[in-house]
Order: structure tokens, then C-alpha cells, then sequence
């Protein structure tokens, strides 16, 4: 039950974003016809292209027809390119999602011990480091960050190409370091952010009367800092969720500075040419990202929690 209810709020979720989007795709002064046809269009020809493609009916009735043409003909075709919705972003689509994936196992990768170090060394030389590196981290932003790591790492020790990702059949590490720069310019700020979500959720469970019971009954470090971060481990997975679906936001805008093919070039291109259909499809698959990560993130919850699957 709760999890087709979760699944009923995502899909109405979805809907309702949707909605929005659509409308506020056509409240744009500018018809997209101005783009594709060109300055010298005529009032007739402009007349034309909006009425082939249904612009000229009210809002609710462009909504119903696209909403009907979904299970049929998936998002339908660009204004502008005239190929299908669905081909691009099957191709770019790949690229953001990988990008994501790596920069959330590089979050992961650091922000997990370096929260539980922090917060073992509550007060220490160690924990006060982490907590102003961390604190940096947040604090710059994502785009400078890539043009300092490019000007570093790429022009200057020439580690990592500058731009553009390598094919994965030139070799997986060539692949893998084009992904590098672009992947911790977004994950150093949820480093940051998560490293010190972890050392307040430790601290806390550190505090509490069972597992200063635990330790008085002699039960090993081990077996104690097991159970201390399972029990810290679902707050962390909540922000966690979040985090992985804030950084398809993110990976937007450093694939700009990379030059990178994924859905900021297709969603960009889209807004300058007021390709309706274009924008409004990577924003839903955006969206649907968002969401689904947060379910997954509800259900490992559950799965730490008991006290949740009994609820």
C-alpha cells in the first residue's frame, strides 16, 4: 500500500509539473514559426506552421492532444530538426546520466568518511579541518570550480582533456578521466554538504543511551560502529536522494563548460529556439529523475529503518 501510494503521488507529481511547464512554454510572446521560418515569414506562412502543428487552439486542447499523442508517438517530433523527440534524448540522455552516476559515487566516496572521521574527532585538529574544507566547499561555485580544474589539470599538468568526453571504445580509462573534471566540479559541493550531514547524524547516535550501554558491556568497536552508522545512515540517504536528483540540475550547467553532448545542449538549443516539445520533454525526464531517486531513497530507508515498514 505504501508503495503504490508513493507511486500514485510521483505520477500526480509529474502531471502536475507537466501542466505548468506546458503553459508556461506558450506564455513566450515570440512564436516559435518567427525561428523556423525566419524573419521574412509572412503572416500566412506563420499562420500555417502553427496550425499544422495545433498552436492556434486554446491551451487545454494542445494539452489533451499532447498528452494523447504520449503512448502513441512518445514526445513527438522538434520544430526545429523535425526528428524525433524520443531519438535525441536517447541520445544525450546516456551522457547526463553518467556524469551523474560518477559524480554521486565521488560524493559518496568522500563525504562518507569524511563524516565519520569528523565526527570521531568531535572538537579534534581532524574534525575542525573537515569542517572548514567542507565549508569551502559549499561555498564556491560549481562553474568557476570547473575553469580552475580545467586550467589546472588539463592546460597546465595536461592529466585530463579540457573538453568533450572520450568514446568508451578508445579505452574505459580514457573514457573515465573525461569524466573526472566535470563529475567532482559538481561533487565537491555535495561532499561538502553531505560530509557534514553525516558527522551531525553520527554525533547524535554517539549520544545516545544504548550505545553508551553497548560500550559498557564490552561488545567490540567494531560491532558497536556498525550499528552507530547504520542507525546515522537514514537521514543521510534522505539528503542523499535529493542530492543525486539536484545534480541532474547541476551537470546542466557544467556540461556547458565542458562541452559536453548530454541534455544541456539539447535543452539550451531548445529554449534559444522555442522548441516546444524539446523542452518540455527534458524537463519531464529531469523531473522523472528527481522523483524516482527520492522513491529509491524511501525505500533504502525503509530498509534501515524497521520502525518505518511497521509504521
Amino acid at each position: 500500500m505504501w508503495f503504490a501510494g508513493r507511486i500514485v503521488s510521483s505520477l500526480a507529481v509529474l502531471a502536475a509539473v507537466s501542466v505548468v511547464l506546458f503553459a508556461l512554454t506558450r506564455l513566450t510572446p515570440l512564436s516559435p514559426a518567427r525561428i523556423v521560418l525566419g524573419a521574412d515569414a509572412t503572416a500566412e506562412q506563420i499562420q500555417a506552421f502553427e496550425h499544422d502543428r495545433g498552436l492556434d487552439r486554446s491551451l487545454p486542447a494542445q494539452y489533451s492532444a499532447w498528452v494523447a499523442q504520449l503512448p502513441r508517438s512518445g514526445f513527438g517530433q522538434s520544430y526545429i530538426t523535425g526528428r524525433s523527440i524520443d531519438l535525441e534524448l536517447l541520445e544525450s540522455l546516456p551522457v547526463t546520466v553518467e556524469l551523474v552516476a560518477v559524480t554521486f559515487l565521488l560524493t559518496l566516496a568522500g563525504a562518507v568518511p569524511l563524516g565519520l572521521i569528523a565526527a570521531l574527532t568531535e572538537d579534534r585538529w581532524p574534525d575542525h579541518l573537515i569542517r572548514m574544507l567542507s565549508l569551502m566547499a559549499v561555498s564556491v561555485p560549481g562553474f568557476w570550480l570547473a575553469l580552475i580544474l580545467i586550467r589546472v589539470f588539463a592546460v597546465k599538468l595536461g592529466w585530463v582533456p579540457p573538453i568533450g568526453i572520450t568514446p568508451l571504445a578508445e579505452g574505459w580509462y580514457a573514457h573515465f578521466t573525461s569524466l573526472v573534471l566535470p563529475a567532482l566540479s559538481i561533487a565537491l559541493y555535495y561532499i561538502g554538504a553531505l560530509s557534514r550531514l553525516m558527522r551531525a547524524a553520527v554525533i547524535e547516535v554517539l549520544g545516545q543511551d544504548y550505545v553508551r550501554t553497548a560500550r559498557s558491556l564490552g561488545l567490540s568497536r567494531g560491532l558497536v560502529a556498525r550499528y552507530v552508522v547504520k542507525n546515522a545512515l537514514p537521514p543521510f540517504v534522505s539528503v542523499a536522494g535529493m542530492s543525486f536528483g539536484y545534480m541532474f540540475g547541476w551537470a546542466i550547467i557544467i556540461e556547458l563548460v565542458f562541452n559536453l553532448p548530454g541534455l544541456s545542449r539539447a535543452l539550451l538549443t531548445a529554449i534559444t529556439q522555442r522548441d516546444y516539445p524539446m523542452i518540455q520533454a527534458t524537463v519531464l525526464v529531469v523531473t522523472a529523475m528527481f522523483i524516482v531517486s527520492n522513491l529509491v531513497a524511501d525505500l533504502i530507508q525503509r530498509l534501515l529503518n524497521p520502525r518505518l515498514r511497521h509504521a
